[in-house]
């Protein structure tokens, strides 16, 4: 079981629980003007321009994942090591 970090709620301040009002006032993005709706979306992340990885679905022995997961992040980037050393 991989040991990941819970996050803590933000302070009341910061990030305060929506009431039935909220919810009430709340509008849908196609009701915003449409600057505002382009200022929005343009904060979204685009597409790769090239594909550097291509995902793919193999069977490893348990003690050979935990061996990896164990050794922290980026151990799928480690198997791509190995791999390459490998060929």
């Amino acid at each position: 079981m991989s040991k990941k970090s819970i996050a803590k709620p933000a302070e009341q301040g910061d990030n305060p629980e929506w009431t039935q009002q909220d919810f009430a006032r709340a509008v849908p993005m196609s009701g915003l003007p449409a600057g505002l709706q382009a200022a929005l979306k343009a904060h979204t992340r685009g597409p790769q321009k090239a594909p550097r990885k291509v995902p793919v679905s193999i069977r490893l022995s348990p003690d050979v994942v935990n061996s990896l997961r164990s050794s922290g992040a980026g151990w799928q980037a480690r198997v791509d090591d190995i791999l390459r050393k490998h060929l």
